[in-house]
């Protein structure tokens, strides 16, 4: 049977029989979501331990600021640090409009203001109440922090539900003390001491 005649054949055998189904398209691997659920992912992040860091910036209406867990140095040279700010938050768009924002390393005994940059229903006005600050470039600088800089913004990019921020270092500050950290869903602190430093 000729190719013609076995298409024309195949035709006839499924007269009257309805369409058939496309396949669904397929999405892009990058898309896709595999693997284990939010949950467990984020019983997994609650195990990284981190220093606990509130991130300020100039908005439209004044300072703004968050607390911020995901923080690292990136580069010496040049003096790079990342952040990861959550999607939406009006720091993050300070932070991208403004191009210069802050980075304050929290001591143990600033637990409460810790908590008071990350509470939702607290406002930019209650979170900053309080707190001695000057502007260093423009920016709002908390007192007391355990160290701080003030870096210009040199890129943001988004991954999933949070924006990954590299600031380079302008200005920076290193006092002494021991530093406030996060872990398990709770704050905690060292137990061996630490040396004092100043620059």
């Amino acid at each position: 049977m000729s190719a013609r005649l076995r298409l024309v054949a195949d035709r006839a055998a499924v007269a009257g029989a309805p369409p058939p189904v496309a396949d669904p398209p397929h999405e892009e691997p990058l898309h896709e979501e595999p693997g284990p659920g939010a949950a467990r992912c984020l019983g997994l992040y609650a195990k990284l331990t981190a220093g606990v860091t509130v991130v300020t910036a100039r908005g439209a209406d004044g300072p703004l600021g968050m607390t911020v867990s995901a923080v690292t140095s990136l580069s010496a040279r040049p003096p790079l640090l990342l952040a990861c700010l959550r999607d939406g938050s009006r720091t993050l768009a300070a932070v991208r409009g403004r191009r210069v924002f802050a980075v304050h390393l929290l001591r143990e005994e600033q637990q409460e203001l810790a908590g008071r940059f990350a509470s939702p229903t607290t406002t930019a006005a209650e979170r900053f109440a309080g707190t001695d600050t000057r502007q260093v470039l423009g920016v709002p600088v908390l007192a007391g922090a355990l160290a701080w800089s003030v870096c210009l913004t040199e890129d943001v990019r988004r991954y999933g539900d949070h924006h990954l921020v590299v600031g380079r270092v302008a200005a920076v500050h290193v006092g002494g003390g021991r530093p406030l950290l996060w872990h398990d869903r709770r704050f905690g602190a060292l137990t061996e001491p630490v040396p004092d430093a100043a620059g």
